[in-house]
């Protein structure tokens, strides 16, 4: 079975893109094409809200366009889940946020965990998303190893290194079993490294693309059997009657406003 899976990078920037796709495609199943992508028409990070919110904007418009040009599954790469829910309400295909997955999956590695993101604005971000997912019960805590997306990339060891530092640090001191990686740059660093050396640290640490795009390939193949639909019934419920017709053409607006006429470009 060959199943189709856009990762996005939602950065505007190909920057991230190299890392993600040599730490991610050596784990893909048989069958698996994976595409890794970015976006055009917004920023190339997502570190301040106010970008956040108009990276949004055009992942809805890139996820729809996955759909459209035959994607089994699309993964949104970033640990804020960034748009995950909303835009769950636009396609039929599944939608997957990387802490989302980590956390559904965690107890498969450890009885708890830590989530240890990049840097400490995201750590107040980080801790409502946990709250509000239901899925922080066995979560001892959220913290960061201090470090900006835009600088990962120029020295990928020593944030793996200092990732491993501080997971064993931060284990000691909250008695917890695991680290789930709260950013997907720092899992490429991290992976980089690990697939390099084989060292863990002797820690356990999960890496959210990894699991991700396991998520999002057992999610396809179910699409593609018929076995995975999504209700429609209340807070995935699609608009209808005028309300389509509102959101037929607000999503030409926009698109038009973002250059979004085509798909954004991806990394093979």
């Amino acid at each position: 079975m060959t199943r189709r899976i856009d990762f996005i990078n939602p950065f505007g920037t190909e920057a991230y893109d190299g890392l993600i796709s040599d730490t991610l495609n050596a784990y893909a199943g048989e069958g698996t094409e994976l595409t890794i992508s970015h976006l055009a028409g917004c920023p190339p990070d997502i570190d301040y809200y106010y970008n956040k919110h108009l990276m949004e904007t055009a992942l809805f418009e890139h996820v729809m366009q996955s759909e459209a040009a035959g994607f089994d599954a699309v993964v949104v790469g970033c640990c804020y889940d960034p748009g995950v829910r909303v835009a769950r309400e636009l396609v039929d295909i599944p939608v997957v946020g990387p802490l989302e997955a980590s956390m559904q999956m965690a107890a498969y590695f450890g009885h708890s965990y830590v989530v240890l993101t990049d840097h400490h604005k995201a750590v107040p971000y980080l801790e409502d998303l946990v709250r509000v997912s239901g899925l922080g019960g066995n979560c001892k805590g959220v913290r960061c190893i201090d470090w900006w997306v835009k600088d990962m990339i120029h020295d990928t060891e020593t944030v793996a290194r200092d990732t491993i530092a501080i997971s064993k640090k931060v284990l000691e001191e909250t008695r917890a079993e695991a680290i789930i990686m709260g950013c997907t740059i720092v899992a490429g660093c991290y992976q980089r490294h690990l697939m390099r050396t084989g060292d863990t640290g002797g820690v356990t640490i999960v890496n959210p693309n990894l699991l991700a795009l396991k998520m999002a390939e057992g999610l396809a193949d179910l699409h593609q059997k018929g076995a995975y639909t999504l209700s429609r019934l209340g807070f995935y419920e699609q608009p209808k009657g005028h309300y389509r017709e509102q959101f037929l053409s607000e999503r030409r607006k926009t698109a038009e406003a973002l250059g979004l006429t085509k798909p954004a470009k991806a990394a093979e």
